[in-house]
């Protein structure tokens, strides 16, 4: 005999989260939009459309497979014995191997104790904030971005979100940024960023840090708190059109005592789903996360950590396989940007920026005096609801920026043997032409509305 259990808890559901005893931090946290609407589209998938999902930063495993050394590794490992707890800090083996990534292709020479692995970047970053911001403390950071109000709900922080334009390539303008440095505690700088697509330049993030330097230096004489700097390169290995990744302790190793990196394997090797992150900044801080991460238990899996150990040192094997995703990734971007610029060129209220990094293209559609039906009952023209769009930012900008990689639903002309609605791997020199004619975009869109605050444009960076 069992418990019908729901019955039983189906009459809380009719009380306040106060009464309930839910915390005001929970109360107020909501869960990630774009997970939200990624999932309604696989909704949408299962029930028969076709659909090229581009809502999340994820890669068809069918299309972008794990290297095949990454997963042989993980079979290895596992075979090994590797399948209990791992240190809490990560494998050694495999935060040797991230010091050894970051010397030969940054050029940055960490001590190991400087290097933290955990189940992804969420993880870090997730502890990098609660050991560094203190309920009211200031965390600034451009619009659009990713997911910082929430971490800032997580810990109490006061969100100080500044606008960006185009013109910037989407990142802050450093006279926006200069008067929060004074009372900030984190400042949080993500290029190739998630989710314009677009790189920060040298320029703008040396004189970022040079800031950054002379703030603290400041603070020191006075007695108060460091600054830090957040630093999300999860993107660096995938750039494009000639398009360089920058970091600010190269530019200005002065700021290294106040950078923390965050990285990991997920974009640059494909391998989202393995859950293998690190951080690595000062070690001070490094061993406060250290310690939070171990009551979280958000480790990365023991054999994933073995495996990525063994993939980044066999330096041949990561350079075949991240030339591959740079020629992939980028073909794919570069046939979504040509298609929406035709659209403008036929006089569709469409303009895209052409691809810099990471796997998003921003594109802006101009509805001003266009008709707004309303989203109820609205229809794309096979029939299907459009989705709601995400939040995030201020939404005073009257013409919304789509992110790219989630933008646009594409549908081929002629669906050949095994194709479902999305781009075949091509494994050979196949024409470009005759690639792009497999394509066509629809009127409707799949993805989210990021929209930036109002600010002053026309400046570069």
């Amino acid at each position: 005999m069992s418990i019908d259990v729901a019955r039983y808890l189906e009459p809380s559901l009719a009380h306040s989260p106060d009464a309930r005893g839910i915390s005001t931090m929970a109360q107020n946290l909501v869960g990630s939009e774009i997970l939200r609407v990624a999932g309604e589209v696989r909704a949408q998938i299962a029930a028969g459309h076709s659909i090229l999902n581009l809502t999340v930063g994820d890669f068809s495993s069918t299309e972008f497979p794990i290297p095949e050394a990454l997963s042989a590794a993980i079979t290895d490992a596992l075979a090994a014995g590797h399948s209990n707890y791992p240190p809490a800090t990560g494998v050694m083996e495999c935060r040797v191997a991230v010091q050894k990534l970051y010397k030969e292709r940054l050029g940055l020479e960490y001590p190991v104790d400087s290097v933290i692995i955990a189940g992804g970047a969420r993880p870090v970053i997730a502890a990098l904030y609660m050991a560094l911001v203190n309920p009211g403390d200031k965390v600034v950071y451009g619009v659009p971005s990713w997911n910082n109000e929430h971490y800032c709900t997580i810990t109490g922080g006061v969100g100080v979100p500044l606008g960006t334009s185009e013109a910037d390539r989407f990142f802050f303008h450093t006279e926006d940024l200069l008067p929060h440095l004074a009372d900030a505690r984190l400042l949080v700088l993500n290029t190739p960023q998630n989710p314009t697509g677009t790189v920060m330049s040298a320029e703008t993030l040396e004189l970022i840090a040079k800031e950054v330097v002379q703030e603290n230096l400041r603070r020191q004489a006075e007695g108060r708190p460091a600054l830090y700097v957040m630093f999300d390169q999860i993107y660096w290995m995938l750039t494009f059109h000639g398009s360089e990744h920058h970091n600010p302790v190269s530019l200005v190793p002065e700021v290294a005592p106040y950078v923390l990196f965050v990285d990991g394997i997920s974009k640059g090797f494909a391998a989202t789903g393995l859950r293998v992150g690190w951080g690595v900044g000062p070690v001070d801080v490094i061993k406060r996360m250290g310690a939070i991460l171990s009551h979280l238990g958000a480790w990365a899996p023991k054999p994933e950590q073995v495996a990525s150990a063994h993939f980044m040192n066999d330096t041949a094997a990561m350079d075949a396989f991240l030339a591959r995703m740079h020629d992939e990734v980028g073909e794919r971007l570069d046939i979504i940007a040509r298609a929406l610029n035709a659209l403008e060129g036929e006089g569709w209220t469409v303009h895209s920026i052409r691809p810099q990094g990471a796997i998003y293209l921003s594109l802006r559609i101009d509805l001003r005096g266009k008709e707004d039906r309303g989203r109820q009952g609205a229809r794309d023209r096979r029939g299907r609801p459009p989705l709601p769009p995400e939040r995030g930012g201020d939404r005073g900008d009257p013409v919304p920026l789509l992110r790219g990689a989630g933008g646009h639903r594409l549908v081929p002309r002629q669906r050949g043997r095994g194709e479902q609605g999305r781009l075949r791997q091509h494994r050979g020199p196949a024409p470009r032409r005759a690639r792009e004619a497999q394509l066509r975009p629809t009127c409707s869109s799949t993805s989210p509305t990021r929209t930036t605050p109002r600010g002053r444009s026309g400046r570069g960076s």
